[in-house]
């Protein structure tokens, strides 16, 4: 009975970003800022995509569902960090602990096949273009994103389930702005070693198997690129996998960083800025990355901007 009353834990303290209160307002006028951009520019972009028929590729049906998720990757921390800060009280509960930790493992997981879905696309259309509406079919591209779903859902399951069974009996402040499975694995007196390694072999599958997909994807890619005689002709087809290659970058850049090397070899502090990048950065960076480097986004922008402009002054 004293095992069990050890895992009856109401809520989680989050300490954020910095105690300091000079900083608060400027952290809280920060991040807000950030989640408004993030959302106009997620938001913006699904609608775009669903209203201009020019879009409706399969490109753009992967680039709207990058939108969705980031939205609500974005949704999932920054406003409960933004209430902590304005309120003052740092106090998740305990079941809102478990809820995000479930979507931010469900929806991180979905994000790394994502971009390996859409390297793949990208193989597709440069590599084999006159099958390019065949392989990548709309019954393919809503199975791909079923299957992408579905194994981030799954993995967040195993990871969830087993650190709600953990024991909480020592401390129950997590030294994080969100609930994120390493911190709460630290504050834990249960043994950890296999959520650990668990960890680390998931981390290591995702990451290193979408990378591995993408690298693949883009070595045919520069190899039929390098074939094309006419400078344009290169140019034309690199520039539309400039986009993806910058948002990958930045997503798989701070994700090794924080999840393939021994925790001993960085602090709280470096993963609290590198959790930042792929929970609040990254998903404020892709809609704009997308929007300034590519050029069918910004016509299509034009075109429905246009059709606005036309229906108001008539």
């Amino acid at each position: 009975m004293a095992g069990e009353n050890l895992t009856m834990v109401s809520e989680f303290i989050l300490v954020g970003f910095s105690n300091h209160p000079g900083l608060q307002v400027a952290i809280f006028m920060l991040f807000l800022v950030i989640y408004v951009i993030t959302l106009v520019g997620n938001l913006g972009m699904i609608i775009l995509i669903r209203i201009d028929s020019q879009l409706h590729t399969p490109m753009y049906f992967f680039l709207s569902h990058l939108s969705f998720i980031d939205f609500c990757h974005s949704s999932n921390t920054i406003p409960k960090a933004l209430s902590n800060v304005l309120l003052g009280r740092k106090a998740i509960p305990y079941i809102g602990c478990i809820v995000q930790l479930y979507l931010f493992i469900a929806l991180i997981t979905s994000e790394c096949f994502l971009l390996a879905m859409m390297a793949y696309d990208r193989y597709v259309a440069i590599c084999n273009p006159l099958l390019y509406t065949v392989v990548m079919s709309q019954k393919r591209c809503l199975r791909m994103t079923a299957v992408m779903y579905a194994a981030g859902f799954f993995n967040s399951v195993i990871h969830t389930t087993l650190t709600h069974r953990l024991n909480f009996c020592q401390s129950n402040v997590i030294d994080h702005f969100f609930c994120e499975l390493p911190s709460l694995l630290k504050l834990s007196c249960s043994e950890t070693h296999t959520s650990k390694m668990l960890m680390l072999m998931s981390a290591g599958f995702n990451i290193s198997g979408s990378i591995l997909i993408i690298l693949s994807s883009y070595t045919y890619i520069l190899f039929t690129i390098l074939k094309i005689h006419s400078t344009a002709g290169r140019h034309k087809a690199f520039s539309t996998c400039v986009s993806h290659l910058t948002v990958v970058t930045i997503f798989y850049g701070t994700a090794v960083f924080t999840h393939l090397q021994p925790h001993s070899e960085y602090s709280q502090n470096q993963d609290k800025v590198a959790s930042v990048f792929y929970t609040v950065v990254t998903p404020m960076l892709n809609p704009v990355i997308y929007s300034l480097r590519n050029k069918e986004v910004k016509d299509a922008l034009k075109r429905v901007m246009g059709r606005k402009m036309f229906s108001h002054f008539l």
